[in-house]
């Protein structure tokens, strides 16, 4: 049983420390400070500090994980590893550092496979007919450290980014909790990552969001597919945001950005085949399936998207 400190926000994080809170000592959790969140902005406590307080855990919210004040404190702890799950913040090679066995990362690709911020929508959009999850030794470069594990997910035809994001979370935890025993028991000698192999997948910004109607159907179902639910996909339709929500390829052709009807489904254009939405939402009201959608606005048939 190793003494731990965790550092992880969000809830893809949350199979990993419960995980770690039934097999290891849980010394302390450090996590994003509260943000002001909703449509009320109040102050909302990330998924990871909610399980930390429920299960008695210090939680430690650091604003710069860097700053020397910070540092100290985790010095304090005196763990023998930290371990990381989507935590937000860079950590310095000065925090790597500090605990005997290194610092341990979760990382949501196959590394080195889609390094940085976004690999679980990256993988959707470009197509990967796999993903999976690596467990590493966190050093100062951008997810460049050397490799302890790695398990592999196939990724469904419908796949989405909520779905793959709960399969790797899982996945990520049982594989965590399979490797820690062997890599503190110095079975394990990590391995590099081929440099020659490496591709990235930035943090995606909202604006990313939007389709473009001259790419293709599969292309178009790819990224609605990995966008949702964050940040979602939309359109422009006569001035509004139109959210594109859920929709498949069909056959057939049409201007990019027309909505037609084919075969008696709702249709729009793209540079290669059709998209058949089946979930729209127009800025500020209801989501509706595509037939409430055609006939509470009647003049979408026919209209010009983008």
């Amino acid at each position: 049983m190793a003494k731990i400190v965790f550092m992880g926000t969000p809830e893809f994080a949350l199979p990993s420390l419960r995980g770690l809170i039934s097999a290891h000592d849980v010394l302390a959790v450090v996590t994003q400070p509260d943000r002001v969140a909703g449509r009320h902005r109040q102050l909302r406590q990330s998924p990871v500090k909610q399980l930390a307080l429920s299960a008695g855990i210090p939680v430690f919210q650091p604003m710069r994980i860097r700053e020397p004040a910070a540092i100290e404190a985790l010095r304090e702890f005196d763990a023998e590893l930290f371990v990381v799950v989507a935590f937000g913040q860079i950590l310095p090679q000065s925090v790597l550092d500090l605990p005997r066995f290194g610092t341990i990362n979760v990382h949501a690709s196959l590394l080195p496979r889609w390094r940085g911020a976004a690999p679980i929508q990256v993988a959707i959009c470009a197509g990967d007919v796999e993903s999976g999850v690596t467990i590493m030794l966190l050093d100062a470069g951008l997810d460049t450290g050397p490799m302890l594990a790695q398990r592999s997910v196939k990724l469904s035809c419908d796949e989405t980014g909520k779905s793959l994001h709960d399969k790797l979370s899982k996945t990520g935890a049982e594989l965590l909790l399979d490797t820690l025993p062997k890599y503190l028991s110095g079975e394990i000698t990590p391995r590099a990552q081929d440099e020659s192999l490496a591709t990235y997948a930035p943090r995606i910004r909202k604006e990313e969001g939007e389709i473009d109607w001259l790419q293709p159907a599969e292309v178009i179902d790819r990224h609605v597919r990995a966008f949702t639910p964050w940040p979602g996909t939309y359109t422009q339709w006569e001035g509004k945001e139109l959210k594109v929500a859920s929709g498949r390829t069909g056959d057939g052709k049409a201007a990019p950005g027309e909505v037609v009807e084919s075969s008696g489904m709702v249709a729009i254009g793209t540079g290669e085949g059709l998209y058949l939405p089946e979930e729209l939402q127009v800025a500020g009201k209801k989501r509706l399936s595509i037939a409430d959608f055609v006939n509470g606005y009647r003049d979408f048939l026919g209209a010009q998207l983008g």
